[in-house]
């Protein structure tokens, strides 16, 4: 698995100019079948509030409700029910340990709860990262955690990785750090492969390191290496590199966060990054229908960067609203992009193929010559790496 043409001394450039850091931590690093680890919480703290006083801030995006939950319940149950239970009954005490915790180094903690519709509404969006900022100006440390009690999809975010760059790109960090309980991408599943070695640096979008991916074994957390994979590549699409690294080693952060030690492994990103609003589209939003579009709607949009205009649709897909993400994809089905269309679905489909000096005739009334304008679109590139 090779680096690449990532330069020299990459490493010790992240680490030396961190003004921001998202710090997750999962469930298997802060909790066993028996609940809570205060000690490994009392660790972290530590470790946060060092950074913290070091003029850095620091956001924490925390796992273990559910596990605390467990422990005070008797031990894990199956069903979603019963995790939303675990969650409600272990939410209150993950706090509890923080606030205790960091309240040996002065420091205030602040929770947060999110669910994956809370960073897709726009304006949820937005509320969400003013508070994030906020809390950060008034020297707190935010504690993230998905909305467990009320999620519906089955903790969808992947024991909080996807949400952990989620929140890495709503802040504007400059590095994402994932505490887990291996020490970093190997070559292989180091617990099945004795041979399998660390990978100290990468690209985040290196198809090589999938190979490397294996389950969560523990039975406490729900994420395993694939979906920290895929939080790094989220992350370095707003061009926020990743540091996955052993958090159940003593003052893991602090370790991990040494530029002359060589812990883990460093994800950076690779390209331009989107605009926050473009980065949004593409990784936040869940698309509510598809755009069928011509071949050369598909070559505009795919080499000339232009908005997307009545006369390429072809077809129409699903039942959306006016301001809703679409899936756009040519001729052989391939998506080529997603955006924000300016149409709702019964509108479009009526100005399908037609010049926008048709539409007002068409339509009795008319908004945007665009049915997306090049603003709130994002380009599909490769049929899978997303760009401006």
């Amino acid at each position: 698995m090779s680096a690449g043409r990532i330069p020299d001394g990459e490493r010790q450039r992240v680490l030396r100019r961190l003004r921001r850091v998202v710090v997750k931590v999962g469930s298997n690093v802060l909790a066993g079948a028996e609940g809570l680890r205060p000690a490994r919480v009392r660790a972290l703290a530590a470790d946060v509030a060092a950074l913290a006083a070091g003029g850095c801030q620091v956001v924490l995006v925390s796992s273990g409700a559910v596990a605390a939950g467990a422990g005070r319940l008797g031990g894990r149950k199956p069903g979603l029910a019963w995790r939303q239970a675990a969650a409600a009954v272990g939410q209150p005490q993950l706090m509890a340990a923080y606030a205790r915790a960091f309240a040996r180094h002065d420091r205030g903690v602040a929770q947060v709860l999110l669910t994956h519709a809370d960073l897709a509404d726009r304006r949820r969006h937005l509320n969400a990262r003013t508070t994030l900022r906020a809390l950060l100006a008034m020297r707190l440390v935010p504690i993230v955690n998905e909305n467990d009690t009320v999620s519906v999809e089955e903790l969808a975010f992947g024991d909080n990785d996807a949400l952990s760059a989620l929140t890495a790109a709503l802040v504007e960090a400059d590095l994402l750090v994932v505490l887990s309980d291996v020490a970093g991408v190997h070559s292989a599943d180091p617990r099945v492969d004795p041979k399998a070695v660390r990978v100290p640096i990468a690209r985040a979008d290196d198809a090589a390191l999938a190979a490397a991916a294996g389950p969560s074994r523990s039975g406490v957390g729900t994420g395993g290496m694939t979906s920290k994979l895929a939080a790094a590549r989220t992350a370095a699409a707003a061009g926020i590199p990743t540091l996955i690294a052993d958090g159940t080693r003593p003052h893991a952060l602090a370790r991990a966060l040494d530029p002359a030690a060589d812990v883990g492994t460093l994800l950076v990103a690779d390209g331009d990054a989107l605009r926050h609003r473009k980065h949004w589209i593409a990784h936040t939003l869940r698309p509510a229908g598809t755009l069928q579009l011509d071949a050369g709607a598909e070559r505009a949009l795919a080499q000339g960067k232009r908005s997307l205009l009545p006369s390429g649709v072809r077809g129409i897909e699903g039942r959306f609203g006016v301001g809703d993400c679409v899936r756009c994809v040519g001729p052989d089905g391939r998506e080529v992009a997603r955006g924000l269309v300016a149409y709702a679905a019964a509108d479009l489909d009526r100005i399908k193929g037609a010049h926008t000096r048709d539409i007002e005739r068409l339509l009795g009334w008319k908004g945007a010559d665009e049915v997306i304008h090049r603003d709130d679109l994002v380009v599909v590139a490769d049929g899978a790496r997303v760009r401006a």
